[in-house]
């Protein structure tokens, strides 16, 4: 799952960032309220972890913004604003979980991990494509029925894949979604990973299901639109 920390401490905001993508997570990092706003115009977040006292502005104004969205991203305050006028405000203002400084990690990424559990504002449909199925919300993937254990990284690339069923997707697009922003390792870590997802999902006797445009990108179910499940 895709994660955006809003932290205006270097250190305390690489910390965050490492231990959250030790977890699994894609995270990226902003440190001003302008560049948490330009991250979530482009990307789609499931958890905002905030900060509040951000260098260009207080981050309730933010979380304002993303509780007004049609699919807002759950939001965790951490602040060291402590006063249990601070709280309700930041719950008022559509903060999902409220958290002060100093913290213990574990706790953070425990509150993390509980967002995510809950139901979406607006449900993640499951996607279907052929006989593949995905659950986002269950985080589970099947093919003819049988499920596909993947790693955190292939089902968010999968997902990416399948909620665009008959289009075709670029490398590019796809280390801008799946990878974080800072991404600066392998060129060819996306090819690897498709690699390896095909190598999971496909089956004797069953027609492959990723598909490669060369010189373009991937595509997951040819013309077909993804069907929309429960």
């Amino acid at each position: 799952m895709r994660v955006l920390v809003v932290e205006d401490d270097p250190s305390l905001g690489q910390v965050v960032q490492r231990g959250l993508a030790e977890g699994g997570h894609t995270v990226d990092l902003e440190r001003t309220l302008a560049g948490a706003r330009r991250a979530v115009a482009i990307a789609t977040y499931h958890v905002v972890v905030l900060d509040l006292g951000l260098p260009d502005g207080d981050g309730l104004a933010l979380c304002r913004e993303l509780h007004d969205q049609a699919t807002p991203p759950r939001v965790l305050i951490l602040t060291a604003r402590d006063a249990t006028g601070d709280k309700v405000l930041g719950l008022d203002a559509g903060a999902d979980d409220y958290l002060t400084k100093p913290f213990d990690f574990a706790e953070l990424a425990a509150r993390v991990r509980a967002l995510l559990r809950r139901p979406e504002h607006a449900r993640s449909p499951q996607l279907r494509v052929g006989d593949l199925e995905l659950d986002p919300a269950a985080h589970t993937v099947q093919r003819a029925g049988v499920t596909v254990p993947l790693t955190a990284r292939e089902f968010s690339l999968l997902h990416y894949l399948m909620d665009r069923a008959g289009e075709v997707v670029s490398r590019t697009d796809l280390l801008d979604a799946v990878w974080d922003t800072n991404y600066d390792g392998l060129s060819n870590t996306v090819d690897v990973h498709v690699a390896n997802l095909r190598r999971k999902l496909d089956m004797p006797g069953r027609p492959a299901l990723i598909e490669t445009v060369r010189g373009v990108g991937y595509r997951v179910g040819g013309d077909a639109a993804p069907e929309v499940g429960k």
